[in-house]
């Protein structure tokens, strides 16, 4: 299994003064994803949760709902020349009465850290429709339990701590009462962990929930929580128009700039209750 940071020297400058240094960074690889044995995606991640974030990706690609969707998710041997497992390939075995999608080029894309849908050959393939309906999720949430859940967020960031180089995500209940947190190097893989766990414990849909992420609120982001069902989406930085458009469209409550007790409300503000 790759390691999750690493050591490197460096020469540290400050006031003048010069120093050489050890330095702990994040690590950054590439993790291939295989459908029935045919390669779907690259994604570079940090590794870590990769059977989870194989999964939460194909939650949010639409390809599989549910745990009885996979039959099995396995590092491929021999994923090198000289028949090294690298770990760094997942081939997932789909069940029989789940379709493959699509893998010509407009489906197929590179994913980097920084951006899970910018390889998208087409706009048509950007967009998908959820099997969910977070519009009709009940649920509210207090804007006093918002406050603290950025707080909560970092506190439990271990790696970030060491590195300063990691995104995050949780799950919260709607009460406060924290579910899971992933992190990596990439925002959108932190939400595929979340919800690949999320997959695994047989909780999705995900209603009820908040999801909070410790950067911005992209498209990509507010997709992958429609395609979870989960009704609140919150982000310590600023969402992106196309963010606040799927959230309106879909009845996400997309909440935004959470700092202490201010936040920004930009759709289905009355599940924020006072």
């Amino acid at each position: 299994m790759g390691r999750v940071t690493t050591r490197r020297r460096v020469l540290h400058l400050t006031d003048g003064a010069v120093s050489a240094r050890p330095d702990t960074l994040v690590v950054e690889e590439p993790l291939e994803i295989r459908l029935n044995g045919a390669a779907i995606t690259v994604t570079m991640r940090t590794p870590g949760a990769d059977v989870e974030l194989t999964q939460g990706f194909l939650v949010g690609e639409g390809v599989i709902a549910r745990r009885d969707d996979v039959v099995t998710v396995r590092y491929c041997p021999g994923a090198t020349d000289n028949g090294r497992n690298t770990y760094n390939v997942l081939d997932v075995t789909l069940a029989p009465d789940v379709a493959t999608p699509d893998t010509d080029v407009t489906r197929n894309f590179y994913t980097t850290s920084s951006c899970g849908v910018c390889g998208k050959a087409s706009l048509d393939a950007v967009e998908l429709v959820s099997r969910h309906s977070p519009g009709d999720d009940p649920a509210t949430v207090a804007a006093t339990t918002l406050s603290a859940l950025p707080d909560r967020l970092r506190a439990a960031q271990k790696v970030f701590a060491s590195t300063g180089g990691l995104h995050a995500a949780a799950l919260f209940t709607t009460a406060g009462d924290c579910l899971t947190v992933r992190e990596d190097v990439g925002r959108h893989n932190a939400v595929d962990k979340v919800v690949g766990w999320a997959l695994e414990q047989g909780r999705l849909p995900l209603a009820g929930t908040v999801l909070m992420v410790s950067g911005r609120a992209s498209f990509e982001l507010t997709q992958k929580a429609v395609m979870a069902g989960i009704p609140i989406l919150a982000a310590v930085s600023a969402p992106s128009s196309l963010a606040v458009d799927l959230a309106e469209r879909s009845g996400l409550t997309l909440i935004a700039f959470l700092r202490g007790s201010s936040m920004n409300v930009y759709t289905r503000p009355d599940r924020v209750t006072s």
